[in-house]
């Protein structure tokens, strides 16, 4: 089988390179960080994901895998690297996919494809990957192949929809997007649709994440308007959702993750045409600051609360915190209720304790505590993350531990009718 170099062994990265080696290819999964590559080495997976430890055990005892911190010649080169989001600016940082491509041109030879899968505002592979290997003094599409073919696989399952979703491909030119249908078609178990460029491979990822961001946009207004009339918004949505040409999302304290708060930036990068999807963005990331004011409706000021925060992992049962709702709201709660510290995850004194718990992130960096810690005191408690051990919780177990605590569940996973029968005060959005 052909050689691989995988550039990036991340989120992403790890999982493709692993997957080709368990199809037999010769893989080399390359990483800057010393730290990565070391504990790969030692059998160690520096991420969560139900399955990866022994999907990359399987391939590195296989001799398929090896993994190192230098680039070596391969017929593929696919580069799975982070593309970072500058918060100021709203745009994509590609220092990382340059820095990529560098690294590929003294290896780079006749023949060979190099594959973009990092999440890039459109005609990032023509006008900024291009010609950067074409130091090589070799051109794309004539004398090797050049093609972007996004990723659109979901934490938590990634090995699966890595073999079962589709894919889409799209090369500089017709010899390119073939090159690499032949590649992907060895594993992949979904249809491989092609484009006729680059660029609207790129387009279509950007937008079909833009337009899950903007339909829980839109969930979220309803769920907004459903509490001025005081009726469930998560019923309304259930039977319009019965019409066939209705698909609404559900509501809940905002998008996390690497894409759907990121996305609709790269996808207005280079455009001036951002409107609807700004606003929609606008919407999702003020739905912490909505969980507050319902708090302070109960509450009053935050001031000297203890508020409880149940997940900072951005979606159910799993341990990614990138762009985390639960983070974001104990930020904005301490700036609500400022105090001279840390905000996350600290006694406020005279501002808001913030308690956090997470049975599934294991960050270091976090003040996470046990879950009896968190809500003995607590005056608020917020569902943060839709974790199957939150809708299994018993309310009575906690209801002396937290007196009459206001309970804003912002998943609507618990049983509102059962946390009532205990005594507390449950707000759903």
């Amino acid at each position: 089988m052909s050689t691989i170099c995988v550039h990036g062994l991340g989120y992403i990265g790890l999982p493709t390179a692993a997957m080709f080696a368990n199809y037999d290819y010769d893989v080399l999964g390359y990483d800057t960080s010393a730290e990565v590559v070391d504990r790969l080495e030692a059998g160690e997976v520096h991420f969560d994901e139900p399955g990866l430890r022994a999907f990359v055990t399987q391939a590195l005892e296989s001799g398929n895998l090896a993994v190192g911190d230098e680039v070596e010649p391969a017929k593929y080169h696919i580069i799975c690297v982070p593309t970072p989001f500058d918060e100021e600016t709203r745009r994509a940082d590609l220092a990382y996919v340059e820095t990529a491509g560098r690294a590929i041109v003294p290896h780079l030879r006749t023949g060979d494809t190099v594959i973009l899968e990092s999440t890039v505002p459109p005609g990032t592979t023509v006008e900024v990957l291009q010609p950067i290997l074409e130091e090589s003094g070799l051109n794309a599409g004539a004398d090797f192949a050049m093609v972007h073919c996004p990723e659109t696989v979901l934490p938590g399952n990634i090995i699966t929809e890595l073999q079962q979703n589709a894919r889409i491909i799209g090369g500089v030119n017709g010899v390119s997007t073939e090159a690499a249908v032949r590649l992907y078609d060895s594993f992949v178990e979904g249809e491989i649709r092609t484009t006729e460029n680059a660029t609207t491979a790129e387009f279509v990822k950007l937008i079909q994440n833009t337009f899950r961001d903007t339909n829980i946009a839109l969930a979220n207004e309803i769920a907004k308007l459903a509490r001025d009339y005081g009726i469930s918004s998560r019923e309304a949505i259930a039977l319009a959702n019965q019409h066939p040409r209705v698909e609404l999302h559900q509501p809940g304290p905002g998008v996390g993750g690497h894409c759907l708060p990121i996305d609709p930036w790269f996808l207005g990068q280079n455009s001036d045409t951002l409107e609807l999807i700004a606003m929609a963005r606008e919407v999702n990331d003020g739905m912490t600051r909505y969980v507050i004011d319902i708090l302070e409706g109960e509450l009053g000021s935050l001031a000297g609360t203890k508020i409880a925060i149940l997940g900072v992992a951005y979606k159910g049962n799993v341990g990614d915190t990138r762009k985390s709702p639960g983070l974001k709201l104990a930020r904005e709660i301490q700036e609500t209720t400022p105090v001279d510290s840390d905000p996350v995850a600290v006694d406020g004194g005279s501002g808001t304790e913030i308690a956090l718990h997470d049975p599934h992130v294991s960050d270091q960096t976090l003040d996470l505590e046990p879950l009896d810690s968190a809500l003995s005191g607590a005056d608020g408690i917020v569902i943060a993350t839709d974790h199957d051990e939150y809708e299994e919780l018993d309310p009575h177990r906690y209801r002396e531990e937290t007196g009459e605590a206001i309970v804003v569940d912002s998943r609507s996973i618990l049983d509102v009718s059962e946390w009532n029968d205990a005594g507390f005060t449950v707000h759903t959005i």
